[in-house]
């Protein structure tokens, strides 16, 4: 595969060099498997494969780009002067620039063969197990919503007329259970998700239990009264509160005024117990690699160290504007689309206390499992308004379940009430957080 990338893109940097030309050729080769299950029994096998090449050309600080999915000698042609014919329509911008090489790339295991080697029946049957587990687990589970089992390959070629010469193999694993409790003429829903790098770190039992236990957890929910309270928030809600604050740390948004951290390097705006770091190298993680997708090595940046903030994530462009360099982190999800600032392994470093810790001097708090409608939180104010539920804590104990609340704060408000940082750090995807225990929040219940 990577012989056959590379003489397609080194034809086209050939043209470029010839030209006089600056250009970036980004090849993309990608599997993906998804497979659900209904009472053991396969209801969905999709296997889906594309490959294609994004050619990005700046020509008098003017860019071009276009993409095929045709790799054919006729089609690069076109897609060529596609690229070429649309940097006369685009304007001129001094800070537009590719990326130099030859650079070193870290050593990551980010390909693990025993996912391609594994058998479709073989992992039919890891989501069979998920789904037995779920049932099994506690007699009150009557339905399961989804079950199932996916994982994806890719392979990435970065070939630029900088000298930037970069190719990696990788891929990834998962999987989900959504399960139904029902009791008494209430019904309550539940689900877990696991994503791996590696096939023996999945554990489709654990998976398939977790479900069975939020969802069980959750019946006879009610709604609680109103105030602000002391709250803790698992792992998974803390990740949904990650993919704001990632948008605040983009250098895109903090240089268009859109992110609360503008100019705010060096000042405190967090809790001391907080520290914040992108890391794509993180082993394990499953948006670790080698490079980003401009070619350029990935790297673990600090963003909050002890409640301070200390860095913005950064690709080519926008670092070219603030005079400094690339953090790595020039992200695009597939050939289609220009690179731009995005996340790797995202994650609040953990601290020392178990949850029992976090809680057991709390009187009376809310133990947060979920939140809703966190898309209308409002990464540049910080605002947010978000449905909830979880646990009350009474005593130090976990007791009855709660909906139907809503908590209500600001991000910067809600890094500054950070009382306590949890030992239980969990990755979600590309995040990853521990339990935050937090001095309030205004709910709003009865």
């Amino acid at each position: 595969m990577q012989e056959r990338l590379t003489g397609i893109g080194e034809a086209l940097l050939d043209k470029a060099h010839r030209l006089g030309v600056d250009a970036e050729v980004f090849l993309l080769h990608n599997r993906e498997l998804m497979i659900e299950v209904v009472e053991g029994q396969v209801d969905t096998l999709k296997e889906a494969e594309e490959m294609g090449l994004g050619l990005r050309v700046i020509k008098g600080n003017r860019l071009g780009f276009a993409f095929t999915s045709d790799l054919s000698p006729k089609a690069l042609e076109e897609v060529w002067d596609a690229a070429v014919s649309i940097c006369s329509y685009t304007a001129s911008d001094h800070y537009l620039s590719l990326p130099s090489g030859p650079v070193k790339y870290p050593s990551l295991i980010v390909y693990d063969p025993v996912i391609a080697h594994t058998s479709i029946e073989e992992k039919i049957e890891l989501a069979r197990q998920a789904e037995r587990a779920s049932r099994q687990h506690d007699s009150r589970i009557t339905v399961i919503e989804r079950a199932g089992y996916e994982d994806s390959e890719f392979h990435s070629l970065i070939l630029n007329t900088r000298g930037i010469c970069a190719y990696a193999q990788g891929n990834y694993c998962g999987t989900y259970v959504f399960a139904v409790a029902e009791e008494d003429e209430d019904a309550q829903t539940g689900f877990s998700i696991s994503i791996k790098q590696k096939l023996a770190d999945l554990d489709p039992l654990a998976v398939g239990q977790e479900a069975a236990h939020n969802a069980v957890r959750s019946l006879h929910a009610r709604r609680a009264p109103s105030g602000r309270i002391p709250c803790i928030m698992e792992p998974y809600v803390v990740t949904r509160f990650l993919g704001i604050i990632a948008q605040m740390v983009d250098a895109e948004a903090v240089q268009k005024g859109k992110s609360l951290f503008k100019g705010r390097i060096g000042q405190k705006v967090g809790a001391e117990c907080i520290s914040l770091t992108d890391d794509g190298t993180y082993p394990g993680g499953v948006s670790s690699f080698p490079f980003d997708s401009e070619g350029v090595p990935c790297q673990r940046t600090e963003l909050i160290r002890d409640g301070h903030l200390v860095g913005y994530l950064y690709d080519t462009y926008t670092a070219n504007r603030d005079h400094t360099r690339s953090t790595g982190n020039g992200q695009r999800s597939s050939f289609r689309g220009l690179p731009s600032v995005g996340s790797t392994n995202f994650m609040i470093e953990p601290g020392t206390r178990s949850l029992y810790q976090l809680m057991d001097d709390i009187p009376y708090g809310f133990y947060i499992t979920e939140v809703m409608g966190m898309h209308t939180a409002n990464p540049i104010s910080g605002e947010f308004s978000v449905g909830a539920a979880g646990l009350l804590i009474e005593k130090g104990q976990l007791t009855k379940p709660v909906r139907g609340v809503t908590i209500a704060g600001n991000i910067m408000q809600l890094l500054e009430q950070v009382e306590a940082v949890g030992n239980d750090m969990r990755f979600f995807g590309g995040r990853g957080a521990p339990s935050l225990r937090i001095r309030y929040l205004s709910l709003s219940g009865e």
